[in-house]
């Protein structure tokens, strides 16, 4: 097979961005990976993620993009960064896929989380119009002819896979409220140091954060269609280095059996490869998620069959980031779905 695509990387160094160069490097598709420093900043050698081999990375230029002929750009940066390169790049011609948060909302309302507010510029304005919300599952047929992919975020990307097929269905009484407790290892926060996920605060402890202000609810609630009020979105942060568990309560508005609640979610994904799914009364555990793509997804139903939970598990750094990202790419140049993401 040849390798005919030219990718480059701005943000390598962080969590996600090494996971995306390591898959990057390995994608039966893809040249070596351009791998760039923010603009403005150093550039200097970084251990690649696959051989432990020193790789070069190249400070940020427009003529090097040029020259190496890259017709992709991932950007795991955050989403000020995004905000000044993206409408450039734009101009320059490329694709984009990015990880962060800078065009995944369109409400002004939750991209106020984000600092944007209705005043924006309206070039920003425009590419949020015309940007992918990037959940494959959801979004597969949008993604041939994109040229902005926002990668959803990580808790997002866990809890709307559990909860759309549901919504999609009209099952679920939305009006009684959903409870969606979400747990995270500390490499949800990024690779930057902070007083609250250093060793000593992480380990051993167990804590939650962010009461109903979490910037990914936001996303949760648009891409779902929720109102603020049918919603309560609790997050927590676990001593483990990667890997998300969202447990979801809710109620039905008449009773199901267990037969058609896996019939529901089962045809709902039957051609989404990347999402598994448990039967009762196994349940998804953080284990099996990590280091792979895959969304987990299972659920326990009360007796009367009106009562509901579901748990929904991926590895943060790949299904809830860079994994994602590969599978996104694959679908806009019209690759199997699962190229480079399962090796």
């Amino acid at each position: 097979m040849s390798r005919d695509l030219q990718a480059a990387v701005v943000g390598a160094t962080g969590y996600a961005g090494m996971e995306l160069t390591r898959i990057l490097f390995q994608h039966p598709r893809m040249k070596a990976p351009l791998l760039l420093s923010r603009e403005g900043e150093p550039g200097g050698e970084i251990f690649s993620p696959v051989d432990g081999s020193a790789v070069e990375l190249h400070p940020f230029s427009w003529r090097l993009l040029h020259q190496r002929g890259v017709d992709l750009v991932f950007l795991a940066t955050p989403h000020e960064v995004s905000w000044s390169w993206v409408p450039e790049a734009m101009r320059h011609g490329l694709r984009i896929i990015d990880l962060s948060g800078a065009w995944r909302l369109r409400s002004p309302q939750y991209r106020a989380v984000y600092g944007l507010d209705e005043s924006e510029p309206e070039q920003i304005q425009d590419l949020i119009e015309k940007a992918v919300y990037g959940l494959p599952e959801l979004s597969r047929d949008k993604l041939a002819d994109a040229q902005l992919v926002a990668n959803p975020g990580c808790y997002p990307t866990s809890v709307i896979l559990a909860l759309a097929p549901l919504i999609h269905a009209e099952l679920l009484d939305v009006d009684h409220g959903i409870v969606c407790d979400a747990k995270s290892g500390v490499s949800g926060a990024g690779k930057k140091a902070t007083a609250q996920t250093h060793f000593v605060e992480t380990a051993e402890n167990f804590r939650a954060y962010s009461a109903f202000t979490h910037r990914h609810t936001g996303e949760i609630l648009e891409q779902l269609a929720l109102a603020p009020e049918q919603l309560v979105f609790s997050t927590h942060l676990l001593p483990i280095r990667r890997g998300i568990l969202c447990s979801i309560y809710a109620h039905l508005k008449r009773p199901v059996t267990h037969e058609e609640l896996e019939n529901c979610i089962r045809e709902f994904y039957n051609h989404s490869p990347f999402v598994r799914i448990f039967e009762p009364p196994r349940l998804p555990e953080v284990q099996f998620a990590q280091h792979t793509n895959f969304c987990d997804l299972g659920w326990v139903l009360a007796p009367g069959g009106q009562r509901l939970m579901l748990v929904s598990c991926i590895d943060n750094l790949l299904k809830g980031a860079a994994g994602q990202a590969v599978q996104n790419m694959n679908l806009m140049y019209g690759w199997g779905e699962r190229e480079g993401l399962l090796n």
